[in-house]
């Protein structure tokens, strides 16, 4: 038998052609793999005495030969194949063992000359020929197979489905490979093509999905430095499939609100929301909006949980505090408790530009929703300047809360957030008579789209709500102009409309 060793992680490499060599492989590799093997005193012949041809163009050129691919892709039981061989004098490759330049780590330093001479060409097509000749070449892209590899050789044991497995990891790589190529490609130039593709890597399985009947593992996208990005757990159990997709829109939330935010969510809806002085300020405000949905909640928080904060937050049962940090006297205090998932976020990193949902069969993509802080006072009265700082507040909260959705806030605080309702009456209807002893007197509403009626502004006069920001576009959007300036209320259009679906 005969390999091929050409990899840029040499993780366990010299180990792996040791084995090879014991079992009476013949070794031939290139570059610095090369090199690390025949230092380490193992027999291996250079890559150019089977090509009959040297490294050319900084080593662009190598393995691209038909001396090469020749000996990976001939069919061993086609007769005219094996006649091509022999009459070339092409000798067959049976082991590839391959893996490729390291684009990734070329992306993060963000040289874009470095970026495109990281674009492997060699180890692709090597990979690939291998994968697709599996049948009598082995294909090895994963140094976590090494050992699994030399096993079954020495039992005999490289059936089939074993080379099948390994095509298809060479196959699932090359394309994750690709997929950052053309990604970078797309960004570099302001365009996409018809063909969308996107990698992922996989980061770990998880217990289960959102029921415990479901499957779940969770993915990283190497090409977006999100919020998501890095976080590290530092106390409590492991991250459950719901924790992780509740945790998304809370940080996302508290990031837009800016420092001393917190969020506390439950279900994909946030319960309470407030941007203080402190973080112990923007904490007992959130609290105080919702006090009973907050408990085994999410509580994101944009700033540093320290002693005070966190002895009010041991006094509950939540699922998940996600903080810049925490002091070590909060931590001291928050971590008596086992169950209790402590994760350090960094609200530097920046939120992705797009969101994929998959149907069934098809997927939608779309840009992310952000909220634009510039408004059109439809009214007579114009809302106050502490108002205009509730106004966009409460639609940034409502970006984020179920459709059909409403907020009312005051003092940069949530009073309530009404969500999923099939009228967005019915939103404000739930605020009211689930706070039935609130005060909401001076406060303001935020809607994610447009009223089809001015019955959410008589709703919102009865309850003493003094200002309104909603996107507008209704054709009947001057009954409800008109049922404001009856009221004496302020309402202001905002840039866009938020729906949640």
């Amino acid at each position: 038998m005969r390999a091929l060793l050409s990899v840029t992680d040499k993780t366990g490499i010299v180990e792996l052609a040791k084995n090879l060599r014991d079992l009476g492989v013949d070794l031939i590799s290139t570059g610095g793999t090369y090199k690390k093997i025949k230092e380490s005193g193992i027999e291996v012949n250079e890559i150019e005495k089977l090509t009959n041809f040297p490294e050319i163009l900084e080593g662009r050129v190598k393995t691209l030969s038909p001396y090469v691919h020749g000996g990976i892709l001939y069919k061993r039981d086609d007769e005219s194949h094996v006649d091509t061989i022999n009459e070339l004098s092409i000798k067959p490759i049976d082991i590839v063992v391959v893996n490729l330049y390291e684009f990734q780590k070329a992306l993060d330093r963000g040289n874009p000359e470095d970026i495109v001479e990281n674009i492997d060409i060699g180890g692709p097509s090597m990979v690939r020929s291998a994968a697709k000749n599996h049948k009598d070449v082995l294909i090895v892209t994963d140094p976590a197979d090494y050992d699994e590899l030399i096993e079954r050789i020495k039992n005999k044991e490289d059936d089939l489905a074993y080379r099948q497995k390994l095509a298809m990891k060479a196959y699932n790589l090359t394309a994750f490979y690709d997929s950052l190529i053309a990604r970078y490609f797309s960004k570099l130039i302001g365009e996409e093509s018809k063909y969308k593709t996107y990698g992922f890597e996989k980061e770990a399985d998880l217990r289960y999905g959102e029921n415990p009947s479901q499957k779940a593992a969770i993915y990283n996208d190497p090409f977006v430095k999100g919020l998501m990005e890095n976080i590290e757990v530092i106390h409590g159990k492991e991250m459950s499939y719901n924790n992780y997709n509740d945790l998304n829109p809370a940080i996302e939330l508290a990031q837009e609100l800016g420092d001393n935010a917190v969020v506390a969510l439950k279900h994909q809806s946030p319960c309470g929301v407030a941007v203080g002085s402190s973080v112990y300020d923007s904490y007992m405000k959130a609290f105080e909006c919702d006090s009973q949905s907050i408990f085994g909640g999410i509580l994101a928080v944009n700033g540093v949980v320290d002693q005070r904060s966190a002895e009010k937050m041991h006094e509950i049962f939540l699922e998940i505090i996600a903080a810049k940090d925490f002091t070590k006297e909060a931590l001291d205090i928050l971590t008596k408790k086992k169950n209790i998932r402590l994760v350090r976020i960094n609200y530097e990193n920046d939120q992705v530009r797009e969101e994929i949902r998959y149907l069934n069969g098809k997927v939608l993509i779309q840009d992310k929703d952000f909220a634009i802080d510039e408004i059109n006072i439809v009214t007579d009265k114009k809302p106050s300047e502490e108002e205009i700082k509730d106004l966009l507040f409460a639609q940034k909260v409502v970006k984020y809360v179920k459709s059909n959705a409403i907020v009312v806030a005051k003092g940069m605080k949530t009073l309530g957030c009404g969500a999923g309702q099939q009228s967005r009456v019915w939103a404000l209807e739930s605020i009211r008579d689930h706070f039935k002893d609130r005060d909401f007197s001076g406060a303001v509403l935020g809607s994610d789209a447009f009223f089809p009626f001015p019955d959410t502004v008589e709703l919102a006069h009865e309850m003493g709500i003094e200002a309104i920001i909603q996107p507008g576009g209704s054709i009947k959007d001057q009954a409800s102009i008109d049922k404001c300036n009856e009221y004496k209320m302020s309402m202001v259009f905002s840039k866009n409309r938020h729906f949640k679906h």
